[in-house]
């Protein structure tokens, strides 16, 4: 197949016609393309044959040939550039021009042209269904498209490319292609593909290496790993260049290697090699990337002459494939002096001391260039040290003075330039928050110093407010080098922050039953009124206000409403907050009847009123990450023929009790982001108080004695709280977006509560309950604080061996202690579901009074669990929890474990 221009030898009859007999022979046509003399022909006639799907007059404007065009024979190039754009539709097999007649400068044309077939349908044979499937959507096979080689090759390429990935190295495919007798030029493709056997990484060997052993060069292969092995019969491989050595038992006792684990594991590795959770498949484009990463760590080791001379994979004799790589290590190099040059505004004593590097230190390239320039986010760098003093255009230069035997003297040279001002804050992105939501949160105001530092805090209050995907908030920074100032623009991209609550029942003769809540984070309370705010709701101030109905029929009722403004009066970073909720419990149950009675309700019922008001404000002493809270609460319970709790209130079924406290809160909290936390701190200290009324009014103490219904007219207390939470970034950032890694989180939480007058009894009313899932207990009307340990029922004793499977306890703890170690990990960051796994270890214990206290003796407990937050619902989760001091001798974890579900709050 192909194109050709030529000379239809036919004068009277149809070229392609090979029926037609032959009666006579044009010499002029003939001899049309071997005159010596070129000569201008003018076109007659232009056609096209063997077309069946385009159209004639389509494929005859694409050739640029026309009726009356002059065309130079021999010499013109018209028709070779007709072939040469048809032939670039890509739509044909072969393309030929006939000259079929001449008469006299006449000249008539035929186009001849052979369509490619176009594809039916393909197959894949040899492969499963699944892997079909995943197929069809990476080889770009489409039917009714033109069949061409390239589309073949395309196809090919992609099949082997998906079991490359998949660790089959020896992927062979065949095509065959078949006509379809339903449709004219269609054809079937079909795909055979033999996968072969899936190809492992046997053994990586190194040479060269005399001071490194290899398995640390190994573990700089991140992509790269062996296969897991267990065999009394290792082989010995050959095809490489590296004869590999072993190391013997004898040379492993000589050593003493079984007081190392390193040698324990070299001499083990012939034999027994676990790789549990990595892949050993093969990847060429991970190959190179670890390739540079030997390379990296050598440098990193003072060896900044390291090199790979040779790497070769090579198939062994099972299939699996062995690796040699041989490195040419070169000298090991260290700092000797380092001196300053053209710095005027720190001296050289203090830029010393911040890049941390003294004579003698091994060599470390990477080490320098993060030192001078790096601009880490947790700073203690050359260039945040002048960047937070506005100098934008700082640049450091370090320049090699001297090199003798092994050290390398350094001059580093700097550029500090001027101080930058910031000149223009712009904000994109945010269509529903207002912009002076965002700009009250920006340190980076215009006329001021730039400060990197600054800009890094901007972007975290920024991420904190909630509204906005915390992994795409970022400044960007746009230096004037002309005028000496900066331009910042911080890109926001808005993300649903409001939730919904929603639940409903009926029957059981208790009537209708359920719950409506729904919490607006971004609400916008001066527009409340406005009818073009409505849109679907008045949005953009970061107000927050929150409404839920819950009913049980006639047993329960509960109505609760909060507002918060964070910034009271839109200057200064006073958050006050406003709450008020009214809750009935009712024993409305006729058991006579089996239902549920309102007259009966009337007339046995707890309720609860409460208001409280609160307002917090930023200090700056020691830094701006404090606020000093102050919250007034009064809550007043009236009883009508209920028992709260026979235990802890025995008589009390009538009258009223009243709890009037103020709370004081010192909080700092530099935590990065409010969903997933990778570094930073939340420290909280607590007291909150009633007045001491005993005091006050001593005849209390006597009502407490003789009447119960009077015992708690005015509760006392004082409660203490404490919490330390610390987020720690493990490793390195990683992902596509390298913003997924670990992070530890660790947390210690203190709590107390104590009576003012000796003569009375800790309040039953304010303690903590310690254990199982820690979610909010609707018929908590002691109003405990609700301390969760998971892998543990709700207990109420300090012997950490006693843990009766209950959901409540009669009795309540007067301090607690708890430890948590977290280890999480992200798997996905999407503001539309974030998603995280982790691991923990809690340990926690409560008691009644200090003589009991033990700080040693907690209950401990270990598990896996799961997180998601979705911005109408908030955070669902679910933990496993084995309690390790629930196990029995000779059960080993059988009724041990305990899952615990959450749902829109994480728990304390």
């Amino acid at each position: 197949m192909g194109s050709h221009i030529a000379i239809a030898q036919v004068p009277v009859t149809k070229p392609a016609d090979s029926t037609d007999k032959v009666t006579s022979i044009d010499a002029d046509l003939i001899n049309l393309f071997n005159q010596k003399t070129p000569k201008k022909y003018k076109i007659a006639s232009v056609k096209v044959t063997g077309n069946k799907v385009f159209d004639e007059a389509l494929l005859l404007s694409l050739t640029g040939l026309n009726k009356g065009d002059e065309i130079t024979i021999p010499g013109g190039d018209q028709f070779a550039h007709a072939i040469t754009k048809l032939w670039a539709q890509n739509y044909f097999s072969d393309v030929e021009v006939y000259i079929t007649k001449l008469e006299g400068n006449n000249i008539d044309v035929e186009i001849a042209v052979t369509e490619r077939p176009k594809l039916s349908k393909h197959y894949f044979k040899g492969i499963r269904k699944g892997e079909a499937d995943d197929l069809n959507a990476k080889t770009g096979l489409v039917p009714s498209h033109v069949i061409t080689e390239n589309m073949k090759i395309t196809a090919t390429d992609a099949i082997k490319k998906y079991f490359f990935e998949k660790g089959y190295r020896r992927v062979k495919v065949s095509i065959t292609e078949t006509k379809d007798p339903t449709s004219e030029n269609y054809m079937f493709l079909t795909f055979y593909i033999t996968k072969g056997v899936k190809v492992k990484i046997n053994n990586i060997d190194f040479a060269g290496n005399d001071n490194v052993e290899d398995s640390r060069l190994k573990k700089q292969m991140k992509g790269t790993h062996e296969m897991t092995r267990l065999t009394f019969f290792p082989t010995n491989d050959t095809g490489g260049f590296i004869n590999p050595r072993h190391y013997t038992f004898k040379e492993y006792l000589n050593d003493k290697g079984f007081l190392t684990y390193s040698k324990t594991k070299r001499v083990l590795d012939p034999y027994v090699r676990l790789k549990l959770f990595t892949s050993a498949k093969f990847d060429d484009k991970k190959y190179e990337e670890d390739k540079d990463n030997i390379v990296t760590y050598y440098n990193s080791l003072g060896y900044r002459d390291a090199s790979i001379v040779r790497s070769l994979p090579f198939y062994n004799s099972k299939g699996n494939m062995n690796i040699n790589i041989q490195v040419s290590e070169g000298h090991k190099y260290y700092f000797g002096n380092v001196t300053w040059r053209g710095n005027t505004k720190f001296s050289d004593s203090i830029l010393t001391v911040i890049l941390g590097i003294k004579k003698g230190d091994i060599y470390n390239a990477d080490i320098l260039h993060k030192k001078l320039s790096a601009a880490s986010p947790e700073g203690g760098d050359i260039s945040g040290l002048y960047m937070d003093d506005g100098y934008l255009f700082f640049q450091a230069d370090p320049t090699e003075t001297a090199v003798y035997n092994d050290t390398i003297d350094f001059e580093i040279r700097l550029r500090e330039g001027p101080q930058a001002t910031i000149k223009n804050v712009r904000i994109t992105g945010n269509d529903k928050t207002k912009e002076h939501v965002i700009r009250r949160e920006l340190r980076t105001i215009p006329g001021d110093k730039f400060s990197r530092t600054l800009l890094i805090r901007s972007q975290r209050e920024i991420a904190n407010l909630g509204y906005f995907n915390q992994e795409k908030v970022a400044p960007n920074v746009v230096p004037n080098p002309d005028d000496g100032t900066v331009d910042i623009t911080w890109n926001v991209e808005e993300k649903s922050s409001d939730q919904l609550e929603l639940s409903a029942g009926f029957g059981g003769g208790i009537g209708l039953t359920g719950t409506v809540g729904v919490s607006f984070n971004n609400f916008s309370i001066k527009n409340i009124f406005s009818k073009k705010a409505w849109d679907p709701l008045p949005t953009g101030d970061g107000q927050k206000l929150s409404l839920r109905v819950q009913s049980n029929g006639r047993a329960y009722r509960s109505y609760n409403i909060s507002f918060t403004e964070p910034w009271l009066g839109g200057k200064k970073r006073n958050a006050f907050s406003v709450s008020l909720y009214d809750t009935k419990f009712s024993n409305a149950y006729n058991y006579a009847t089996g239902r549920y009675e309102k007259a009966l309700g009337d007339n046995s019922f707890f309720r609860t009123t409460g208001v409280s008001v609160g307002l917090a404000k930023q200090i700056k002493w020691p830094d701006d990450y404090f606020n000093l809270g102050f919250t007034l609460s009064y809550a007043r319970y009236r009883l009508k023929n209920y028992t709260i709790d026979a235990y802890n209130l025995p008589n009390f079924n009538n009258g009223y009790s009243n709890n009037l406290n103020l709370k004081i809160a010192l909080q700092r909290n530099s935590v990065n982001q409010p969903i997933f936390p990778t570094s930073g701190s939340n420290f909280l200290l607590s007291v909150q108080a009633t007045p001491p009324f005993s005091y006050i009014d001593p005849s209390l103490v006597d009502d407490a004695k003789n009447d119960p219904n009077k015992a708690y007219k005015w509760i006392e207390y004082h409660k203490w709280r404490f919490t330390d939470e610390y987020y720690i970034p493990i490793g390195k950032p990683h992902g596509e977006d390298r913003n997924k890694q670990f992070v530890l989180k660790a947390s210690a939480k203190y709590g107390f509560i104590g009576r003012y007058n000796p003569k009375l009894e800790i309040s039953p009313f304010e303690r903590f309950q310690v254990g199982d899932a820690g979610l909010s207990n609707t018929y908590a009307l002691l109003g405990y604080d609700i301390i969760s340990q998971r892998g543990y029922p709700v207990y109420e004793t300090s012997n950490v061996n006693v843990n009766p499977d209950q959901s409540g306890a009669s009795r309540y703890f007067t301090l607690f202690n708890k430890y948590t170690l977290e280890m999480r990990y992200p798997l996905s960051l999407n503001p539309s579901s974030t998603i995280y796994g982790l691991g923990f270890f809690e340990a926690a214990n409560g008691w009644y009074n200090f003589r009991e206290y033990n700080p040693f003796q907690l209950r401990r407990s270990v598990g896996l669990g799961m997180r998601f937050f979705l911005p109408m619902f908030g955070l669902l989760g679910f933990d496993y929890g084995i309690g390790l001091d629930r196990t029995q001798p000779g059960q080993g974890l059988k009724g041990a474990g305990r899952f615990t579900f959450m749902l829109g709050f994480e728990p304390e």
